[in-house]
């Protein structure tokens, strides 16, 4: 499939030459947002309280075991408070928590204030009216640049495929659209 336009960059790696510029975190977090992708809560009790974070480089990555993925910047002062904890609970947002998104993500006050939840006997904080969610304990981290790749083993799931999922794409929160006709499966 050609691509609409032509950049230097392009025009380089098409001729096989290495990109000499500096790649900028500006530049990658506008190409990075090409791809859309689901947001994420991840929250624990902490001290009887629900501790969370919002992630959207979440994926699959193993049935068998089942495991996850997220990946969680150096500079969280969340994380280090959730890593040590037995069980986390991973909520796939649905389109309507766009409010909970930005104040899980916010960095002051009570980020639980008014938001509908809930938690497992181990633990794990599982956020109302998801596309899905996730009881899940950490596996392993791997440094990655200046983020960690956290695999997370899957204990519990479900999912409610009435709720559509919460989507970022380029830089902004979206809605998915229902194909003409209903329901199309790959």
């Amino acid at each position: 499939m050609p691509m609409s336009r032509s950049t230097p960059a392009l025009r380089a790696a098409e001729a096989g030459e290495p990109v000499q510029q500096p790649l900028s975190s500006r530049e990658l977090r506008r190409v990075f947002g090409a791809f859309p992708t689901g947001v994420t809560a991840i929250a624990a009790l902490v001290d009887g309280a629900p501790v969370g974070m919002v992630a959207n480089s979440f994926t699959s990555v193993s049935l068998d075991p089942p495991l996850l993925s997220v990946c969680v910047a150096h500079t969280s002062t969340t994380w280090p408070v959730l890593a040590a904890r037995a069980r986390l609970g991973v909520t796939v947002l649905g389109a309507e928590q766009e409010r909970a998104c930005a104040q899980l993500a916010s960095r002051g006050g009570d980020r639980f204030t008014g938001l509908g939840w809930h938690a497992t006997e181990n633990g794990a904080v599982i956020l109302n009216g998801a596309s899905a969610w996730f009881d899940t304990g950490v596996e392993r981290h791997v440094p990655a640049g200046d983020h960690d790749i956290v695999l997370l083993r899957v204990h519990a799931l479900d999912a409610d495929h009435s709720v559509p999922p919460l989507v970022f794409h380029a830089s902004g929160f979206r809605r998915l659209g229902q194909p003409e006709g209903g329901r199309r499966s790959v």
